[in-house]
């Protein structure tokens, strides 16, 4: 159950928020490799985006890859929000004096990430895919021709073997191991925190979301860097073996993007990375913390 109830509230967040991560991976692909200035921008800024997917590729198209985007939120965060749920409920955070331990937090949320994030690798590939997708006047990035999530899988799969559905995979690790436990670690703390200062009654929907304000506002800062370097090495054109032609690895994306974009190319749709993250954030630790509360309730 704690893992149906993890999945079922990060999807109901992910509805919301789609649009947002569409905005952001086509920020994230603006300007790739290009020196500041080189390059024609057709995303000035998040409501310029907006705008600007809107008119030309239509209203619709700021929803693209919500299905393969909803898949992955509820095997993701059902696995990591899952199995984070089930190591507190054991009381694995408390210390010896019964205090919660930030460090074991932290340590928790960036394993059971990883372990979600591995398994749902090929759909956030695919996911990245549907939404660089765009017409040739504000494309950006690799444009592959996706018809839909099962189509690009099978494509794949077909075209690189099983494993290269799981390319860019360890890539992306970095970025879900840094903004799980960032977000747990942060969450937890705030949560237990606020609570000891009695601000808001016990089991009150109000901890929950302040908490979780906090907590998005961390996630941001840490992930963002690590979220631009794995949308680019999952999107990035592969040869006939799977290889990616402008990436060998984390370390070679994280170096040619630095050096041609300078550190603030770490941080391109940071903005929407917020607009998207911190609404996300807040949602899905939202929903899954009163999933778990009502649960509770009505299981005694």
């Amino acid at each position: 159950m704690d893992f149906l109830l993890s999945g079922l509230a990060a999807s109901g967040a992910c509805v919301f928020t789609n649009p947002l991560e569409v905005v952001k991976t086509r920020m994230q692909l603006q300007g790739e490799l290009r020196a500041p200035g080189s390059y024609q921008r057709h995303y000035r800024n998040v409501f310029h985006a907006f705008f600007t997917i809107g008119k030309v590729d239509g209203v619709a198209a700021l929803q693209k890859g919500l299905a393969p985007a909803l898949v992955y939120q509820f095997l993701m965060n059902g696995i990591r929000l899952g199995i984070y749920g089930l190591v507190e409920a054991k009381g694995f955070f408390l210390d010896s004096n019964g205090n919660h331990s930030p460090g074991r937090s932290a340590l928790a949320g960036g394993i059971a990430g990883v372990i979600g994030a591995y398994l749902g690798s090929p759909i956030y590939m695919v996911k990245t895919h549907l939404q660089a997708q765009s017409a040739s006047e504000i494309a950006v990035g690799h444009q592959y021709k996706h018809q839909g999530m099962f189509q690009a899988l099978s494509v794949i799969a077909r075209k690189h073997g099983l494993f290269g559905l799981w390319r860019g995979a360890l890539g992306g690790l970095p970025r879900v191991i840094v903004g799980s436990s960032t977000q747990l670690c942060t969450f937890s703390s705030i949560k237990d925190l606020v609570a000891q200062w009695e601000v808001f009654p016990p089991q009150s929907w109000k901890l929950a979301l302040a908490s979780a304000m906090v907590s998005s506002m961390a996630v941001v800062l840490a992930m963002t860097p690590f979220d631009v370097i794995s949308t680019r090495l999952y999107n990035q054109p592969t040869d006939a073996h799977g290889k990616g032609l402008m990436y060998r690895g984390l370390p070679d994306a994280l170096m040619q993007t630095i050096r041609t974009e300078g550190i603030w190319g770490m941080y391109k749709g940071v903005g929407a990375s917020y607009f998207r993250l911190g609404p996300h954030t807040i949602l899905s630790l939202f929903f899954w913390d009163q999933l778990r509360i009502l649960y509770q309730t009505h299981k005694q």
